[in-house]
């Protein structure tokens, strides 16, 4: 995982995923009650694939990596559903900050205008995004999270008044460290 879907997950949730690749097997069969056919459509295997990984004919471990990759994702989208409704909902509440030393770069339809430099900011995320930022977190997808908070701190900081200004895309990449929390 990234350092930013670590950094969400270490603030908003009170258990970590499993580690192991048997462990998150366990915890989507646990989600699924039993159900093979269910874990397979979501694993996009076959049945008896995950028959097999139950028996212990094969090894959950050793399969392919993009087997491994969706059973990531499928067990993070299940993965304390009520603390992470309950972390939105006080999100939306309070508001949400990121603090984070990375490096910003700048391009815009005239192309590059800045070469990227690190900087250290602390700023608000906007309201609007949050949903969209637990999603991504929800989702396990760490490019839709960096995309999602460098829209948010582009908006903050880097977005002036001015017509230049508004068609900046910002680039937020090279994270030394990223926190995040609730205002």
């Amino acid at each position: 995982m990234g350092k930013l879907l670590d950094a969400m997950r270490s603030r908003f949730l009170t258990k970590d995923l499993p580690k192991t690749a048997k462990g998150q097997f366990n915890a989507l069969m646990r989600k699924e009650d039993g159900n093979t056919a269910r874990v397979a459509e979501r694993l996009g295997v076959s049945r008896r694939t995950v028959q097999r990984y139950v028996s212990g004919e094969r090894s959950i471990a050793k399969t392919k990596p993009e087997i491994l990759d969706r059973l990531q994702q499928e067990v993070s989208k299940d993965h304390q559903p009520r603390v992470t409704a309950r972390a939105v909902k006080e999100a939306q509440r309070k508001g949400m900050t990121i603090e984070t030393r990375a490096a910003f770069g700048f391009s815009s339809a005239a192309g590059s205008t800045d070469d990227p430099r690190m900087r250290r900011l602390t700023e608000d995320v906007p309201d609007h995004l949050i949903p969209e930022i637990f999603e991504a977190m929800r989702n396990g997808d760490e490019d839709r999270l960096n995309e999602l908070l460098g829209q948010g701190l582009a908006e903050e900081y880097f977005r002036t008044s001015g017509p230049d200004a508004e068609n900046l895309d910002v680039e937020f990449s090279d994270i030394d460290y990223v926190e995040l929390d609730f205002r």
